[in-house]
């Protein structure tokens, strides 16, 4: 269980973490903004808190590793791998940019500390399970966490996947929804509801636990409870907010991927 002071250093890491993600985007003038800031907390929580990872030998084989399938919200985590030591921070404001290294969606050829490419959507989930099956072979004991979306929840692919790892009992399975409500064209309930998610995800026979996916305290507890898990795949759904922490985004249909000049972004990071 945290303590109060580790506690309160992971909520300024993640303001932080916010401000660079925030910083880097303004500075492009456009980018996936609003799925970049809900997944700040979870993203601070693995790794700084909970992931076995060396940024000094970033394809380490028995490193725990991080899928994040809805690959567009590579923003965020390119600023906690440039945090963490992975490359330099003034990358950051290569983003997105000819010859960057930090393209808009995540590439494992491209970018240290990235463990898959990733960015079309429902394929995130089936890719973990292909490397928590080749560990299980070559008897590693790492996890494999994974970032899903909701909107990406949509997609056959997920479900199929979903029975897959229930079937292998890949325990050492760790994945988080990230379940802000809202997708590219609008809101989930609106165009295709994937309610009651929790129940989805036990009838596919995984662990589930739903929290408050920006309380660090509450992700905390799940991971150490998924770590526990024997038998079953854990899935973590977090109900977020889309565009968390920069008031003028937040829960807005059209945060997917907007502008944001360096002004507007300067003056949000102000306020975290």
């Amino acid at each position: 269980m945290l303590d109060e002071k580790t506690l309160t250093e992971l909520t300024e890491k993640a303001k932080e973490i916010r401000a660079l993600t925030i910083d880097a985007i303004g500075y492009l003038g456009v980018g996936h903004l609003g799925g970049s800031m809900s997944v700040v907390e979870v993203l601070t929580m693995l790794y700084y808190r909970h992931m076995d990872i060396d940024p000094a030998n970033p394809r380490k084989v028995d490193r725990d590793q991080l899928v994040l399938s809805k690959g567009h919200a590579g923003p965020t985590l390119y600023s906690v791998l440039a945090d963490k030591g992975y490359f330099p921070k003034e990358w950051l404001h290569t983003l997105n940019r000819g010859g960057t290294r930090l393209p808009s969606h995540c590439d494992r050829n491209l970018t240290p500390g990235i463990d898959m490419t990733t960015g079309s959507l429902g394929q995130g989930l089936s890719a973990a399970i292909g490397i928590a099956l080749s560990h299980r072979l070559d008897g590693i004991a790492s996890k494999i966490f994974v970032i899903i979306g909701d909107g990406e929840s949509n997609e056959g692919q997920v479900w199929e996947a979903a029975q897959a790892a229930s079937q292998f009992k890949l325990n050492h399975i760790i994945a988080f929804t990230d379940y802000n409500k809202l997708q590219l064209d609008g809101f989930m309930h609106e165009i295709m509801n994937i309610e009651d998610l929790t129940s989805k995800w036990v009838s596919n026979g995984w662990f589930v636990q739903r929290i408050n996916g920006h309380d660090l305290a509450q992700i905390d507890l799940a991971i150490e409870r998924a770590k526990n898990e024997p038998l079953r795949p854990s899935m973590i759904v977090m109900d977020t907010i889309k565009g968390k922490g920069v008031d003028f985004a937040e829960n807005q249909s059209n945060n997917h991927n907007m502008k944001l000049d360096y002004e507007t972004a300067l003056a949000a990071i102000a306020k975290l």
